[in-house]
C-alpha cells in the first residue's frame, strides 16, 4: 500500500501543467522561455495572468488530491505526509518531462492547507503581505515555506508535520537558490513584469 500511495503522489505531481498549458495554448515549451520554470510565475511572465492563475489552481489542486487519496486509502498520517513529499518531488522533477518541473510551492500550498490549514492560512498572510510589499514573488514563497515550520510546531500538530514542513523547506530553498543569489544582488525580477517569448 505504501508504494501505492507513494507512487500515486509522485505521478500525480509529475502531471506538469504549465508544461503541458504552453504547449498547448502558444505551441511552446514554457521551460525554454522566460525564466525558464514551469510554474506559476512563470507563466504569468511568459502567457499572462489567465494562464498563470489556471497553474497555479491546478498545481495545488495536485497537492489537495495526492492527501485526499492517502487519507481515502486510510493509511498513517506518516504515510500521508511521505505523500505529500512525493506530490512535490514529482512536480519538481517530473517523470512525464524528462525531470525539468518547477518549484513546487503552488503545489505545497495544496499539500499544507490539506494537512494543516490553520498553519497555512497563517504563513500564507505573511507572504502576501511581503509580496504586495515587495513584488518579489520569490522572497514571499521562501518567507511562507520557512515560516510554515514554526507555526506548525507552535500550533502543537503532529510530529509528522513539522518534520514535513522542515524538509519542504530545505527542498525549497535549495530549488531557489538561483532566485536567493539574485535577490541578494538585487537582480531578481518582480511580479508585473512580463518577458516576452525569445
Amino acid at each position: 500500500m505504501a508504494i501505492l500511495v507513494l507512487l500515486i503522489g509522485y505521478l500525480l505531481g509529475s502531471v506538469s501543467t504549465s508544461t503541458m498549458l504552453g504547449k498547448m495554448v502558444a505551441g511552446i515549451d514554457i521551460r525554454e522561455h522566460g525564466s525558464g520554470n514551469a510554474g506559476a510565475t512563470n507563466t504569468l511572465r511568459v502567457l499572462g495572468p489567465k494562464f498563470a492563475g489556471l497553474v497555479f489552481f491546478l498545481d495545488a489542486v495536485k497537492g489537495v488530491l495526492a492527501v485526499l487519496i492517502a487519507r481515502m486509502l486510510g493509511v498513517s498520517d506518516t504515510l500521508i505526509v511521505f505523500t505529500g513529499v512525493a506530490v512535490i518531488i514529482g512536480h519538481n522533477w517530473p517523470i512525464f518531462f524528462r525531470f525539468r518541473g518547477g518549484k513546487g510551492v503552488a503545489t505545497t500550498i495544496g499539500v499544507m492547507f490539506s494537512l494543516v490549514p490553520d498553519a497555512a492560512i497563517g504563513a500564507g498572510l505573511v507572504g502576501l503581505i511581503v509580496l504586495f510589499l515587495t513584488r518579489y514573488v520569490s522572497l514571499a514563497s521562501l518567507v511562507f515555506i520557512c515560516l510554515l515550520p514554526i507555526v506548525i510546531i507552535n500550533n502543537g500538530y503532529h510530529q509528522a508535520y513539522v518534520w514535513f514542513a522542515l524538509v519542504v523547506a530545505v527542498l525549497a530553498l535549495w530549488r531557489h537558490r538561483e532566485n536567493i543569489k539574485r535577490l541578494l544582488a538585487g537582480r531578481e525580477s518582480k511580479i508585473g513584469l512580463k518577458r516576452q517569448l525569445q
